[in-house]
């Protein structure tokens, strides 16, 4: 993805895959989320003009918000004498050091082992109910794994094989190509993602599905 600034918007999709992927915000923003999907060698990303009043409660600019003019509300005007001087030898500064001094810790995929203690960790969940449920207890706990994926550990998704490896047995024992039919079945049904990187395929909570009840 080329090297914009400011805020932009980044667009993959895949007729063949049935994967529509748009991502809006700030450009280091955006390609941040786009390096952890592994979509960093796909799609395109173009640079955006938004104003004060054309980002909606949801954070995302609307169509309104390109326009040929620049921002109408661009702050304050800079003042130099405030910006403090800091010198260092070049190379010195250590990006990684300082982003986990802020708390903006890159997040680190989770290993099989470590899933499949804190699954263990948990109580049984109530089945998953629903006329498009065809393995209420299997759909229950890979929501439940997929929950500590996402909000313990921070990552978006997760491959078929760190699946298997952690849950298998709580998926009714599903491994290789059951396994991967079961999660085929959850994504057609909208509830969960696929996300394709280099030789795996990565597999994530849609949002909805996640916040849902039973």
């Amino acid at each position: 993805m080329q090297e914009l600034r400011g805020y932009i918007r980044y667009r993959f999709r895949s007729d063949d895959d049935d994967i529509d992927v748009l991502l809006e915000g700030e450009a280091d923003w955006v390609r941040g989320i786009v390096s952890e999907l592994g979509l960093a060698k796909v799609g395109w990303a173009m640079p955006m003009a938004v104003d004060s009043t054309s980002i909606s409660n949801s954070g995302f600019a609307s169509d309104s918000s390109v326009e040929s003019g620049k921002p109408r509300d661009m702050g304050p005007e800079p003042d130099p004498s405030r910006i403090p001087v800091v010198r260092r030898p070049i190379g010195e500064l250590n990006l990684a050091a300082k982003l986990v001094e802020v708390g903006l810790e890159r997040p680190v995929s989770p290993s099989a082992d470590e899933l499949r203690e804190q699954l263990q960790e948990i109580e049984e969940p109530h089945p998953a109910q629903g006329p498009m449920v065809k393995d209420p207890m299997a759909e229950s706990w890979l929501k439940e794994l997929l929950r500590i994926v996402v909000r313990t550990h921070g990552v978006t998704a997760i491959t078929t094989e760190t699946i298997a490896l952690a849950a298998s047995d709580f998926l009714g024992d599903r491994e290789g190509l059951e396994l991967e039919l079961f999660l085929e079945g959850m994504f057609r049904a909208g509830k969960i993602v696929k996300v394709h990187g280099g030789n795996n395929t990565g597999w994530g909570p849609s949002p909805a599905w996640l916040a849902s009840g039973l």
